[in-house]
């Protein structure tokens, strides 16, 4: 079972402990209401604790593979794309993670795209107060 294949079955089960191999130690999450990405496993591991929580009916319906530029130096790096639908506060959320993986197959780079806005500030919102809560933003 491939990175993308073994990430999807542990967001499914909502499986956080089995996320924590897949991740490399400086991974880097970029999202759709931070201009500044998430850094560093600790970190992105907290924040899937938070959205794990936080999505209602979370599914993923659909995948690509290839390869694509990362952010962090431009080199080519094997890449999946996973669509998904989800419900957050009542709003019907639309999306996409990229998952850039590293020479070992561990995701070094995770980038979300969220649409409609409305889903985006629902979203933003949710995961700002469970981010809170868990000790890992500020009141």
């Amino acid at each position: 079972m491939n990175t993308t294949d073994r990430f999807r079955a542990a967001v499914d089960r909502r499986d956080l402990a089995a996320l924590d191999d897949l991740f490399t130690d400086d991974v880097r999450l970029y999202s759709p209401v931070k201009f500044t990405p998430f850094m560093g496993k600790p970190m992105v591991m907290g924040l899937f604790g938070v959205l794990l929580r936080t999505f209602d009916e979370f599914r993923y319906v659909g995948d690509c593979a290839g390869t694509v530029r990362t952010g962090a130096d431009g080199s080519p790096a094997d890449a999946a794309v996973l669509v998904f639908r989800a419900e957050v506060g009542g709003r019907e959320i639309h999306g996409i993670d990229l998952l850039h993986f590293d020479e070992d197959g561990r995701i070094k780079e995770f980038t979300v795209m969220v649409r409609p806005q409305s889903a985006v500030q629902a979203l933003g919102e949710a995961v700002l107060a469970g981010l809170r809560a868990d000790g890992l933003a500020p009141a």
